[in-house]
């Protein structure tokens, strides 16, 4: 079938896309969560439209093939500098090149070159560093960045946790900005472990001197909880997306969420992370395969699996080396290699010398392999042993993303009982609330006549009560504003944002009053109560358990302390226990 003079004409090379200058920029916001401001836009290149070449991943896969990266990631540069110089004056422009592209580019040729005829002043650009696994020489990188920095440009790290990327390049290079991956980002709202890790980076970024950019941010809550946790900028389909004509301001839905008053409620660990954790949680059972198989048999392997990252080379029970699959790839579609090399045996091109790690290995280890010199494990993987035997493999983003999470103690403050946040994260919540300056209302929670039930039926009937209240102001709650806590006992904290709070408390008292009577036997019920000590051993009747509320409604500029909240909420809640009502509301 012969084609039409539209497709005669179309690309088909990288070669022939660069030539005839095919390439467009589209630039994506970059916007500073304080006060939602776009600061700048990522530079995005797409090929030509509705070609094969179209999206950035098949245009450097075939870059690759053509053994002309340099050149492309030097154009690149160039269409987006251009493009992005007649619309977005004044913010800042993140350009994606390569380490080693970058180091190439500024020892052969001037800034001047590399920029081109590109009216753009350096102090405007960010060099975001992409693949930080191909940092062979970090200290030419640092040299190289230094040169570039004296004349005003800005470096950034992308991806920042996805695997591939280099804490230790963090350390050194020191980069003005950087940018975290958008797995962490994702649901960040509701995964416990993710804030925390969040909150991590921030520590580092405090201690390296970095600014943090959220990627990926694609929900409200999200950007709720990137806000509140100080991260100052972010990026994401919700607050723009990609276009050829960069957006100086974000949606107004947007803006509304960053300037609301209203605080994220973020979720809390349930458990702190076992102290015995190894490396051998990491270990998935990929089959070896023997050192003389062929290089047609092994990628016939990849091909029929593409999850399969790499393969390791067994004998006897024994590793002998390790086959990443992109490096196995790249060498064996280039020309000739088949015929060559297809039958020859696979340990030919093998990592005789790959990261094995006993399945014994802990945290303390795995974060020292972190930070050591050779990162080649972050893209080829490891190996996982059990006495020198092999037991499976592991995957450099699986070891970043445990080290940076599990290391983080999480369960501090969990309460044990119903898992609930305890005293620490309340407070913490509670000093959010007044530091955003928006209303809100404290809540105690408390027990009648809990303790004559607990004496009468044991403490592990008692302990089932206690986790009815938890699970009724869970269930009544709402988990995007509202804040559920456990002091301890039966004590417990509810911080609303909802405007219905009222309604909410009513309904927890009543729905938790008539859960407890299920908790009782038969003939409590229809007494309604029990006999049972008093505080004084002496036997009286006791009605059934109820819930008690104190609410104290909290206006801007009421209180300045946690303490104050506390103490108004518990007083309010004395107040409650006193007249046997449900519902108190003291003073705000």
């Amino acid at each position: 079938m012969r084609r039409s003079v539209h497709e005669a004409l179309r690309p088909q090379t990288v070669a022939q896309v660069m030539a005839r200058q095919a390439l467009t920029a589209h630039f994506q916001p970059i916007v500073r969560m304080r006060d939602g401001a776009v600061a700048g836009h990522e530079s995005l290149i797409r090929g030509p439209v509705s070609s094969d070449l179209a999206s950035p991943d098949a245009l450097f896969r075939a870059a690759r093939a053509e053994d002309c990266v340099v050149p492309l990631e030097r154009m690149c540069v160039w269409v987006g500098l251009q493009q992005w110089r007649a619309h977005a004056p004044g913010t800042l422009l993140f350009v994606n090149l390569s380490a080693s592209t970058l180091v190439e580019l500024v020892e052969r040729q001037p800034l001047s070159d590399l920029l081109g005829d590109a009216v753009v002043s350096p102090s405007a650009i960010v060099i975001e560093l992409t693949e930080h696994e191909r940092v062979a020489d970090v200290p030419q990188l640092i040299e190289v960045a230094n040169r570039l920095r004296a004349l005003g440009l800005r470096f950034a790290l992308d991806d920042f946790g996805d695997g591939r990327s280099s804490l230790r390049l963090w350390a050194e290079l020191r980069p003005e900005i950087v940018k975290i991956d958008k797995y962490f980002i994702r649901g960040v709202d509701s995964q416990p472990v993710k804030v925390q890790t969040l909150r991590g980076l921030l520590r580092l970024a405090e201690s390296f001197g970095t600014a943090l950019v959220a990627e990926g941010i694609e929900t409200e809550q999200e950007l709720r909880v990137v806000r509140d946790l100080g991260i100052e900028y972010g990026q994401g389909y919700l607050l723009g997306r990609p276009a050829a004509d960069p957006a100086m301001a974000v949606p107004r839905a947007v803006a509304d969420i960053i300037a609301s008053a209203e605080v994220a409620v973020l979720p809390e660990l349930q458990r702190a992370a076992s102290a015995q954790f190894t490396v051998e949680r990491l270990a998935l059972p990929v089959p070896g395969i023997e050192p003389d198989t062929p290089n047609d048999r092994v990628a016939a392997l990849f091909a029929q699996d593409l999850s399969l990252k790499a393969l390791a080379i067994v004998a006897d029970g024994r590793p002998l080396g390790l086959l990443n699959r992109q490096s196995f790839t790249d060498r064996y579609t280039r020309p000739f290699f088949r015929e060559l090399y297809g039958r020859k045996p696979c340990m030919l091109f093998a990592n005789t010398t790959p990261l094995v790690l006993d399945r014994h290995t802990g945290l303390d280890a795995m974060t020292a392999v972190l930070t050591s010199a050779d990162q080649r494990y972050l893209t080829e993987g490891f190996i996982v042993t059990e006495g020198g035997r092999y037991l499976g493999l592991g995957t450099g983003e699986q070891l970043v993303r445990v080290v940076t999470e599990v290391r983080i103690e999480a369960a501090r403050h969990a309460n044990p009982l119903t898992f609930l946040p305890g005293n620490i994260p309340i407070s913490e919540h509670i000093g959010r609330l007044l530091a955003s300056g928006g209303e809100f209302v404290a809540c105690y929670c408390d027990l009648n006549d809990f303790k004559p039930y607990n004496d009468h039926y044991g403490y592990w009937s008692g302990d089932e009560m206690i986790r009815l209240v938890a699970r009724t102001l869970v269930a009544l709650c709402d988990p995007r504003r509202d804040f559920v806590g456990h002091v301890g006992g039966d004590d417990f904290v509810v911080l609303f944002q909802s405007s219905d709070w009222l309604e909410r408390c009513e309904q927890i008292i009543a729905t938790f009053n008539e859960g407890a009577k299920a908790l009782f036997d038969e003939g409590a019920r229809q007494r309604g109560g029990i006999d049972a000590e008093d505080r004084h051993g002496v036997t009286r009747f006791f009605a059934m358990t109820t819930l008690s509320v104190g609410a104290v409604p909290v206006r801007p500029g009421r209180y300045e302390r946690v303490e104050q909240v506390a103490t108004a909420a518990a007083a309010a809640k004395h107040l409650a226990k006193q007249a046997r009502r449900g519902l108190a509301i003291g003073e705000g």
